[in-house]
């Protein structure tokens, strides 16, 4: 059933039970190697962390991963995406050498890294989900060409998402900049002017030609722009100003359409796993790592990213709340935790949208590996 989750906690005793051991059981237990073919190329889509931040998947945890489809006889790669903001994982050159400095050399991993959306963010596959909020989501060339995917996630706090699990880790994580822009924002772009160097690059990449010059510099039409973003990812000076606000709600079901777009030309050749631990209040990707809101909890793995973030949802909040960490309230076992972490956000809403979209079953059944 697509609904089963199974679960390991982080109890070590012996070398047979130590962590890297209990991953590859939790592999074989939950039947991974099923969505994975011979010769296939499997993306392995994980967070290498940005500079500054030290509570990513740890490399030797991702490494048993690694091994794993390696023994499935399939050719594994570790991917992401480029960031919108500008930061250490901007382009693909800076990504790769975060990368590696952050732990993902191929010695320690045992597979290549490819940055799936291109140098620039340009490597783009258009994909078709005709939903509410996007007939059309951009996702990157080299997630939607990969014949399979094992998606490895953080469970942590979320400044705009309440939470980041596997949805979010679908969402952002195989977007492209100008797909990630279009979840993020239901505004328009902006040119900075004191940046604009009226190099013309925006104009002749817009899709839609919103964009002219006056006085050498660059003005977007807000009348026709569909604030698609393609401006933001190929301005060299960065002078396109990134519009962050948007509702919380009509966010998070964005971030859950693009995760169904991201998976939408791979059904049943998808993997997933969550890792609970180090749940800090942020994401991976601002440059510091926080206290985290609870106790290291477990690995889960599913075929169903729904019945997983559920679980481990569940999970977090049944545990006690760290009063040394920025959780403020909710910290008595049951309370919601990242609720109480980020009261203005609704996180929860991805998971009930995405059953709704039918990607998968927030009921499951939890099965603990030994």
């Amino acid at each position: 059933m697509s609904n089963k989750v199974f679960f390991i906690d982080f109890q070590a005793d012996s070398k047979k039970n130590n962590i890297p051991n209990k991953i590859k059981r939790l592999f074989d237990k939950a039947g991974i190697a099923e969505v994975l073919g011979e010769d296939e190329l499997t993306a392995i889509k994980v967070h290498f962390g940005e500079k500054g931040s030290n509570t990513y998947i740890h490399p030797v945890f991702v490494r048993q991963i690694v091994d794993k489809v390696k023994e499935s006889n399939a050719k594994p790669f570790l991917t992401d995406t480029n960031t919108l903001y500008t930061g250490s994982r901007t382009n693909s050159v800076d990504h790769i050498q975060t990368a590696i400095e952050n732990g993902f050399a191929y010695a320690v991993v045992n597979a290549p890294i490819i940055i799936s959306d291109g140098i620039y963010s340009k490597n783009i596959m258009d994909v078709d989900i005709d939903q509410k909020h996007f007939k059309r989501v951009k996702i990157a060339g080299d997630v939607y060409r990969a014949n399979s995917m094992v998606v490895l996630s953080h469970v942590k706090g979320h400044g705009l998402a309440g939470f980041g699990g596997t949805m979010k880790n679908l969402a952002m994580g195989c977007a492209s900049a100008a797909g990630k822009q279009m979840q993020h924002s239901d505004a328009k772009p902006k040119v900075m002017e004191n940046l604009c160097i009226g190099c013309q690059m925006c104009v002749e990449n817009c899709p839609v030609d919103a964009i002219h010059m006056e006085d050498k510099k660059a003005v977007i039409d807000p009348e026709v722009c569909i604030g698609c973003g393609e401006c933001i990812t190929v301005c060299p000076k960065r002078a396109i100003e990134v519009q962050w606000k948007t509702d919380a709600n009509i966010f998070v079901e964005k971030m859950a359409e693009y995760a169904y777009g991201a998976t939408q030309n791979k059904k049943g050749k998808v993997a997933y796993f969550n890792f609970v631990m180090n749940v800090t209040p942020l994401c991976d990707c601002v440059p510091w790592s926080g206290i985290p809101i609870v106790n290291d909890i477990g690995i889960l793995a599913s075929f169903d990213p729904v019945a997983l973030d559920q679980a481990s949802l569940d999970l977090i909040d049944a545990q006690l709340g760290n009063p040394q960490s920025q959780l403020k309230c909710n910290h008595e076992p049951g309370k919601d935790k990242f609720g109480g972490l980020h009261k203005d956000t609704n996180g929860r809403r991805v998971l009930e949208y995405a059953e709704e979209m039918g990607m998968g079953s927030r009921t499951y059944e939890l099965i603990k590996i030994k």
